[in-house]
């Protein structure tokens, strides 16, 4: 018998999918203002990462974390005011919720549902769970096309609808009629991605009481606790019992549960902090929207989505990330993303940065 090199065994085991798909990208971002990935840009202050220290040190590290994190499942629901009538599903990362609710309604003929351009792991997900993945392509003022979404949901029978509000890319909020209008057109779950909630003027839990059909997703990470990987479901109590069946155990592990819950109890740091990121956002839209070398798109999320008119996108990214600012480049993305460069808001002096990056760019190209 020939004896097989690894080469052989991963061609003849792991899906032919799975080996045409590129990995997940980051971009190295040491040494550089970082405004690619819609974080909080803030540390936390000396006298809470004190506090943090103190509970941290006292963890029980040789035990396994409280498989269903109640301390702090009880403290986000203080914390956001979320309705005792509605169970909580706490994951890694949005993420981690994703990949349960598609393994949930799994099988077979089954299909996901979602806008296009949206976060991109709705159809990444679905695709390494080996779940038919379709998609509807947003009108050209990012709003959903309502006749298209319903002739898809007619077509596809999908078991299971992400519609993430604001969006990610595009940063705007779906109109609520608009939204209503999937609700009622579907026969299948439906889950609305509030992972930019902090930053926009408009959340949807008031739609749980209409729709039993709905669910809500939220992330911590957009909060300044992204390194936490803290996502967590909002729903009917029976939908959130099925779901728990699928969840790793102790997925969420002590480390995780005692710092989120330090921050949570001083929750008005972090608020201040978002407080700053939306006055940020409105001070460089206010600069972009008056530079005629681009268009700047308005946002209810912590990033602006623009487009230069003459210059390369691609080009305008590399020579910011030459300059020490690293930013986000969609073109190639999607149609609706052509040429656009996704910016997320800093500090005031990373965005003061940025300005200046950007505009030698352009410069440069005009």
């Amino acid at each position: 018998m020939t004896r097989r090199d690894a080469a052989d065994w991963v061609n003849a085991l792991v899906r032919a999918d799975v080996r045409a798909t590129a990995a997940y990208h980051v971009a190295d971002a040491r040494g550089m203002v970082k405004l690619d990935a819609m974080e909080n840009p803030f540390a936390l202050p000396a006298q809470l990462q004190s506090l943090l220290g103190e509970r941290v040190a006292t963890a029980a590290l040789n035990r396994y974390p409280d498989p269903q994190a109640r301390a702090l499942s009880a403290s986000i629901r203080s914390t956001f005011g979320i309705d005792p009538r509605w169970g909580i599903l706490l994951g890694n990362g949005s993420d981690e919720i994703i990949q349960m609710l598609i393994a949930g309604v799994s099988g077979p003929g089954c299909c996901v549902l979602a806008p296009a351009p949206s976060f991109v792991m709705f159809r990444l997900i679905s695709q390494w769970l080996n779940v038919r993945f379709e998609e509807v392509t947003l009108r050209s003022d990012f709003q959903l096309d309502v006749p298209a979404m319903r002739e898809a949901i007619r077509l596809h029978r999908p078991r299971l609808i992400f519609l993430a509000c604001p969006n990610n890319p595009t940063g705007n909020l779906f109109d609520e009629a608009s939204l209503r209008a999937v609700l009622e057109a579907a026969d299948a779950l439906v889950v609305i991605d509030e992972a930019y909630l902090a930053f926009a003027s408009r959340d949807h839990t008031a739609l749980l009481d209409e729709y039993p059909n709905l669910l809500i997703m939220r992330t911590l990470s957009k909060l300044g606790l992204a390194a936490l990987r803290l996502g967590y479901l909002i729903g009917d109590p029976r939908w959130i019992a099925e779901f728990d069946k699928i969840r790793l155990p102790y997925n969420i592990g002590t480390l995780n549960q005692v710092a989120a819950e330090v921050a949570l109890e001083h929750f008005d740091v972090l608020d201040a902090q978002t407080r700053l990121i939306v006055s940020e956002r409105a001070r460089l839209l206010v600069r972009l929207q008056a530079d005629a070398r681009l268009h700047c798109w308005q946002s209810e999320a912590n990033f602006l989505l623009v487009r230069p008119h003459a210059a390369s996108a691609r080009t305008v990214h590399a020579g910011m990330a030459r300059r020490g600012v690293l930013v986000k480049c969609l073109d190639g993305g999607h149609p609706l993303l052509a040429n656009c460069l996704r910016l997320t808001i800093g500090a005031p002096a990373e965005n003061d940065a940025l300005l200046v990056a950007l505009d030698a760019e352009l410069a440069v190209q005009s």
